[in-house]
């Protein structure tokens, strides 16, 4: 798989995503979505207790979601959870649903 990755703006935040020419699919950074749509002072918490959340509702959110390699600020590369469009949008859904504050520790 050639992967191109590309930083989106997303209201003037910054989101990671990748595509996958093989495939013609983007990935998308599930904690810089959150953080896009959230506002949430720390996204990966916020990421996490939603993963905890929805796994005891029966829900698979985390499960059919992947990791992959997306390069970070100072041009290192991480594994971080990513979306294709579809999980994407049962993603934001669930957010849309949930009612979870996360603060910065």
């Amino acid at each position: 798989m050639k992967q191109e990755n590309a930083i989106q703006l997303f209201e003037n935040k910054k989101g990671r995503t990748l595509w996958d020419a093989e495939n013609e699919q983007w990935f998308f950074s599930i904690i810089g979505v959150i953080e896009v749509l959230t506002e949430s002072p720390n996204a990966r918490k916020y990421w996490s207790l939603l993963k905890v959340r929805r796994k005891k509702e029966g829900n698979e959110l985390a499960t059919n979601c992947s990791q992959l390699r997306l390069q970070f600020s100072g041009g290192k590369f991480h594994k971080t959870d990513v979306a294709d469009t579809e999980q994407l949008f049962c993603s934001i859904d669930s957010i849309a649903k949930s009612s979870i504050v996360c603060y910065e520790n």
